[in-house]
Formats: structure tokens, C-alpha cells, sequence
């Protein structure tokens, strides 16, 4: 995802993009037959839109930990996109390329009638922003780029919350980001996927104080609490923040984002990590606080 429908780019490209070492693509294709991308006359790789997003997956999944033979498994299903998820992502990422708003609406909304709403997040909603956002680091695009799908998801992401059953669980989660983190769009996201199970959300965004959580939590009498941090710097804050709402007696603590992606990053962190998956990810909270009530 991130090329035009009909490019096809070569090994040195993939490996900007994703910041994969081309001997490290090229060993993965030798040991793995994963993936097998097309070859010109000269016998150059070409990889496909649905290559390059099966290689990214397979990135990720060892980032998260697993074993190469394990990543692979995993990342394959990468390379079995349904038409619609293939159709929305070349569209969404032309509206981007073009700085066109309305045909990444489109393109989220043409998914969500096939694919449903919590797919179309997972599917295509984040790895578009993902793909841009790896694109702007490689000098590929511009800011602006990833500006404009961010606001165009934003808005989209409220809209469908509309859709969501009005929550009918006892009491809400609190979700923000920690003291210095910044990156706000995967609770956004997150509070969608709630909505439809059910919970009420708190939101409070982005570069929250560790303070102002455990008041949120209080005040609201919260089932639990969400804290996230995608950089490094900012996972401090957030242990901090776990650490004061695990001491809430009868409040669940969990906790996600990029900053915990790796085993020792989530040493010693108090609550429950979530993992990279937003539709598993409620689930494990649901399950967790239903539990804890019952209990």
C-alpha cells in the first residue's frame, strides 16, 4: 500500500520504506519463499502494493517478538486481501498522494460496507496513516500529506461512532495518552472499537498528566484506564500513570503503543498489556473487567 495501483517498486525502495535491510529481504525470500515478487527481463525484483504490506507485517510481528518462521505465518495472511481491502487502500493512498480529503472518505466508506466498521479501522484505516507515516520519514512525501489523511480519519472515525449501541455497561474506561506523548488518532480508534462493546469512553487525549488520570478515574468511577505511549521517551510517564491507577483499589490498568512493543520494554509495567490488535485488544478488556466484577 503507498504505490499507485499499477507500480510495482524495486528491492532498494522496499527497503527504505520499511527500513528493512535488502540482504535481510533477500534471506526472508531464500528461506521462506516470502514473498515471491515478480521479476523483470533482467530478473529485478518488483514487489506489489500487497508485498510490500505483507513485508511490513512480518516486520512488525517480529518487532512484537515472534520468531522469523513465526512472523511469516502470521504475515502471510497479509498477501490474501480481500478486493475491497486492496481497492480501499490504493484509495486511500491516491487521495493522500493527490491531497484529495474526499477520496479517502470514499475509500473508508466503500470498506465499511463490505468489510464493516471495526475491519475498515484495522484494515484500512491504520495501515494507510501507517503507510504515509513511513512514507514522510523516508523522504517519500510531505507533511502535509500525512496531515491531511490524519484529519480526514479523525472526523470519519467520530462520524461511525455515531453507529455505535449506546453503552450500557456500568461504568466507562478512561483513555489517554501519557504526560509527553502526542499521538492521539490509535485511541481515537481504540474508543470506536469500545463503543461497540458497549463501554462508555473518557477521552483525554493527548500529553494527559499522570494527576489528571487518576482524577479522570476517580471522578468517573472508571472500570479501568487506558495509557499509551508510541515513543520512547514518553513510556516513563506512562509506567507512572499505570502505576498510580493500579493503585486504585477495583480499577483495571492497561496499557499499549509502540513505546511497549518489545518484551523488556514491558518489564516490570503494572497493568495489562494490550498488544498491537485494537479488536482484540477490547476484547482482552472486556474480558478482564467482566472478571473483575464478577469476582
Amino acid at each position: 500500500m503507498g504505490e499507485r495501483a499499477d507500480e510495482r517498486v524495486s528491492i532498494a525502495e522496499v527497503s527504505s520504506l520499511l527500513g528493512i535491510p535488502v540482504p535481510t529481504i533477500r534471506s526472508w525470500e531464500r528461506r521462506y519463499a516470502f514473498p515471491s515478487p515478480a521479476r523483470t527481463g533482467g530478473r529485478h525484483r518488483r514487489y506489489s502494493v500487497a508485498e510490500i504490506d505483507a513485508l511490513r507485517a512480518m516486520r512488525d510481528e517480529m518487532i512484537r517478538g515472534h520468531r522469523a518462521g513465526e512472523a511469516v505465518a502470521i504475515a502471510r495472511a497479509a498477501l490474501t486481501m480481500t478486493p475491497a481491502r486492496s481497492d480501499a487502500l490504493e484509495g486511500f493512498a491516491r487521495g493522500a498522494d493527490e491531497l484529495d480529503g474526499e477520496v479517502i472518505r470514499r475509500s473508508l466508506d466503500e470498506a465499511t460496507e463490505v468489510l464493516g466498521v471495526e475491519r475498515t479501522i484495522v484494515d484500512v484505516a491504520f495501515p494507510g496513516l501507517r503507510e504515509i507515516g513511513e512514507r514522510w520519514k523516508a523522504g517519500r512525501c510531505d507533511v502535509s500529506n500525512e496531515h491531511l489523511a490524519t484529519h480526514v480519519v479523525r472526523p470519519w472515525l467520530a462520524r461511525v461512532t455515531t453507529f455505535a449501541p449506546p453503552p450500557y455497561r456500568a461504568h466507562p474506561i478512561v483513555l489517554a495518552c501519557a504526560p509527553t506523548e502526542l499521538h492521539t488518532i490509535g485511541l481515537e480508534a481504540f474508543a470506536v472499537v469500545l463503543a461497540r462493546r458497549g463501554w462508555a469512553c473518557r477521552f483525554l487525549g493527548s500529553t494527559t498528566p499522570v494527576d489528571s488520570v487518576v482524577l479522570a478515574v476517580r471522578s468517573a468511577r472508571a472500570a479501568g484506564a487506558v495509557v499509551t505511549a508510541h515513543r520512547s521517551v514518553a513510556r516513563r510517564g506512562a509506567v507512572e500513570a499505570l502505576r498510580a491507577v493500579s493503585d486504585i483499589p477495583g480499577v483495571g490498568a492497561f496499557y499499549g503503543g509502540n513505546a511497549f512493543a518489545t518484551e523488556r520494554s514491558r518489564t516490570d509495567v503494572p497493568g495489562t498489556y494490550l498488544g498491537a490488535d485494537l479488536l482484540h485488544a477490547a476484547d482482552v478488556i472486556t474480558a478482564t473487567l467482566e472478571r473483575s466484577a464478577s469476582s
